[in-house]
């Protein structure tokens, strides 16, 4: 499902496929990167929040590292399952608290960074 998508006034598509494709490959996925591409960096944190509820699947409150494997499908659904190593450096990357998970506010930290 294109989650971030229903929402245009969130993130556009044509961002949102530009920076899928910019990490296709196996190991090439650099959450800044990502972000700016996306547009992410240049939006709101309501919009920023918005976006952390969307790939907080389980709706926990909390992006565990099984839903960080699927953070580019959430963006396009034809999109690559991030390898153990790209999702065990995002999360460490985020995770300030070292809780094994990404809260709304170390996402939003991550994002602006």
């Amino acid at each position: 499902m294109r989650l971030i998508c229903r929402s245009p006034s969130i993130l556009a598509s044509d961002a949102i496929e530009k920076a899928v494709k910019d990490c296709q490959a196996p190991d090439s996925f650099s959450y800044k990167k990502f972000f700016q591409l996306c547009g992410l960096t240049k939006k709101s944190p309501q919009e920023i929040k918005d976006v952390f509820r969307i790939l907080d699947n389980d709706g926990s409150g909390f992006i565990e590292e099984e839903e960080l494997k699927f953070f580019l499908q959430r963006f396009s659904p034809g999109a690559r399952v991030l390898t153990d190593k790209e999702t065990k450096s995002f999360l460490s990357d985020a995770d300030d608290d070292n809780d094994g998970r990404i809260g709304a506010e170390e996402f939003q930290t991550m994002v602006l960074s």
